[in-house]
Formats: C-alpha cells, sequence, structure tokens
C-alpha cells in the first residue's frame, strides 16, 4: 500500500479577476497558506499559464515549477477539461460549447475539433516538460442527447458512436503514450464517458489502450445513484487522479436525478462543500489507500450554497485528516513466528 498525496486544489473554481485570484503567483500564496501543498492546473485560462509555451519551452516549466516550490506548492496535473469537451461535440450543442472555443474558430465545428486535438497534444508534452504523471480531461460527446431515447435510439448507434469517439482520441492517446503520461477522463454525467459502463465500451474501442485513464470523482456517482466505493473495485487499476468533490441527492415527489430544469440550489441532486454533502469520504480513502493509489487527492470545490473561499478553508484540513498513512507492518505480527514446515505439516494433521 502507499500514502495519498495532498492536500491540494483545482484552481479553475478560484480564479478571478480580482485578487489574489487574478494570478498564479498570488494565487499559489493564497492556497498554500491554507495549507495546501499542490495545485491542479487549467490550463484553457491564461492567468495560470501559457499551454502552448509550457508544451514548447522546457525552460518555461523549469521556471514555473520553481517559483511554486519556493512556497511548498507542486503542480499535481494540468486539466484541459473544456478542450476536451470539443473533440467530441453533437451539433445540438454547438452553440452553447462554442464558448469553450477561441473567436478564430467559433462557428466552425471542424476547426474548432482541430484546434482541441492540438490542444491535447500540447497538453501533453507540457505534462511531460513538468515532470507530471497524470492528465485530467473530459471525452466530449457525440451521443448524450440520446441518453434516456424517445424515440428509441436506431439499431448499431451506440456502437457506431463509441467507434467514432474511440477514433477521434486514439491518437490523442498515443500522444500521451509517446511522453509517458496517463490520460484521465473525468467520468461525468454530459459526457459520452459517464459512468463505468461507458468507459469500458470506449476502451474497447480503443484497443484497451494504456494510457485511456480514469480520474476518480464520487460525486458524479452520488448524483447517478451510483455505487461509487464498488466502482473503486472494478476500477482501481485505471484510476490514477482524484477529485475530492461532495455531493447529495435527496429526491422528493417533485424531482428526481434530473432535476426538473431548476438551478443547482433547488436540484435534489446538488455539489456540496466537503463535508456537508453524503459521500463517505472515510471509506473512499480506505479504497483508495488499500488499492495502492498514490497520487493526489485534490479539492474540487463546487457548492450552490456555501462561499468558495469558505469551502476551500475548510478542505485542506478536511483533506488532510482523512490522508491514511499506509501501513508497512502487519498489526498481529507480535503473535506471528517464523516459517516452519514441519510445525504447519502439525497443525494441518499431516
Amino acid at each position: 500500500m502507499k500514502t495519498i498525496k495532498g492536500p491540494a486544489i483545482f484552481l479553475a473554481q478560484f480564479l478571478d479577476n480580482v485578487a489574489p485570484f487574478n494570478t498564479l503567483d498570488s494565487i499559489t500564496s493564497w492556497v498554500a497558506d491554507l495549507g495546501y501543498k499542490g495545485v491542479q492546473i487549467p490550463t484553457w485560462d491564461a492567468r495560470a499559464i501559457d499551454l502552448q509555451l509550457a508544451a514548447e519551452s522546457k525552460t518555461y516549466c523549469d521556471e514555473l515549477k520553481g517559483k511554486l516550490a519556493d512556497k511548498g506548492i507542486e503542480i499535481t496535473e494540468l486539466s484541459t477539461h473544456l478542450q476536451g469537451q470539443l473533440v467530441a461535440v453533437n451539433p445540438a450543442y454547438d452553440v452553447m460549447f462554442d464558448g469553450f472555443a477561441p473567436d478564430s474558430v467559433k462557428g466552425n465545428p471542424k476547426a474548432r475539433t482541430e484546434w482541441a486535438v492540438q490542444q491535447l497534444k500540447y497538453a501533453a508534452k507540457a505534462s511531460q516538460n513538468l515532470g507530471l504523471k497524470a492528465h485530467a480531461t473530459f471525452s466530449g460527446a457525440l451521443m448524450w442527447h440520446t441518453v434516456y431515447p424517445w424515440p428509441q435510439r436506431p439499431a448499431g448507434l451506440v456502437d457506431q458512436g463509441f467507434t467514432e469517439l474511440g477514433n477521434r482520441w486514439l491518437p490523442i492517446l498515443d500522444a500521451f503514450e509517446d511522453v509517458g503520461v496517463d490520460l484521465c477522463y473525468e467520468i461525468h454525467p454530459g459526457e459520452d464517458l459517464h459512468d463505468g459502463v461507458t468507459f469500458e465500451m470506449f476502451l474497447e474501442k480503443v484497443g484497451g489502450h494504456k494510457r485511456a485513464n480514469l480520474l476518480y470523482d464520487p460525486s458524479h456517482f452520488v448524483l447517478q445513484c451510483l455505487d461509487y466505493l464498488q466502482y473503486i473495485d472494478f476500477y482501481h487499476e485505471r484510476i490514477k487522479m482524484f477529485h475530492v468533490k461532495d455531493a447529495e441527492f435527496n429526491p422528493t415527489g417533485k424531482q428526481g436525478v434530473y432535476g426538473g430544469y431548476q438551478s443547482w440550489v433547488n436540484r435534489a441532486g446538488r455539489f456540496r462543500s466537503l463535508g456537508d454533502g453524503q459521500v463517505d469520504f472515510g471509506s473512499v480513502f480506505s479504497k483508495l489507500t488499500q488499492y495502492g493509489y498514490d497520487g493526489w487527492a485534490v479539492l474540487e470545490w463546487e457548492c450552490a450554497i456555501k462561499d468558495p473561499v469558505q469551502g476551500a478553508t475548510e478542505g485542506a484540513p478536511f483533506i488532510d485528516s482523512h490522508i491514511i498513512q499506509a501501513t508497512s507492518k502487519v498489526f498481529d505480527d507480535f503473535a506471528g513466528g517464523g516459517a516452519d514446515i514441519e510445525l504447519n505439516k502439525k497443525i494441518l494433521g499431516i
């Protein structure tokens, strides 16, 4: 067994145009003061990183790491959640997802996809230059509009959809293989990879690619009524990243999983700050430790009620208190003895 690293924090929800959240230098000083040891960096936000420069310049990456190290902060992983979304977009979502793209490719789905693929390839090289082992992204979605279909899905639609999704991601996965970095899909509603079954179908289409791995976030499984602890039993070998995010699901006679088009605060299922939801983090950390997960525990703050500064302030000690120092000693060793074949024969009666 190994000890999980942390606490760390995903900066995406905290970057802002006001100090101390408006530059990487000031926001990392803020999180260091809160007790965080690592930051996960959103690569679409120029206030945090220049992704293309990080891919092309080892010097830039070394300087970036050095500045953070002076504060006791490591970069845990990079994220391309928004760019990954644009690798596969059904036309029904073109208008909404164009907001994730630069002006130069808006309104041009083909160019937008090409831009997104290049962004992922930059992220692979940038991760290598930063000495990182894993990278976070979304899969995108060609079939999400058919997730609860009426009329029924035509025969062969799902297989064809996953074939196309695999074809789009395979060159990207190969780019991550070339640099020795795991590409970790956050399994998430709204993505074609939104549960274990869909990940398995995708994995088959990419030939079980060794770099196709998972970002584990139990909050999304609470909202799907999926067993987030057994999920670890099934997929622990592919779990290479961990978002520590809480959630609650309180169905009523008026609404359930789908939320009735309500705002987050009025949904039956909603994300909460750590400790305010229903996730059994004691069991989550125990299972991940049992299976030898040695990556980072990264706070992703999303809460419809609590202020983000309070959520971040409470998050570091919460994660720290759940990290288990993996034992190297068996508790009943004191009562044992060395291997003795003859003694064992006597006990067995042979």
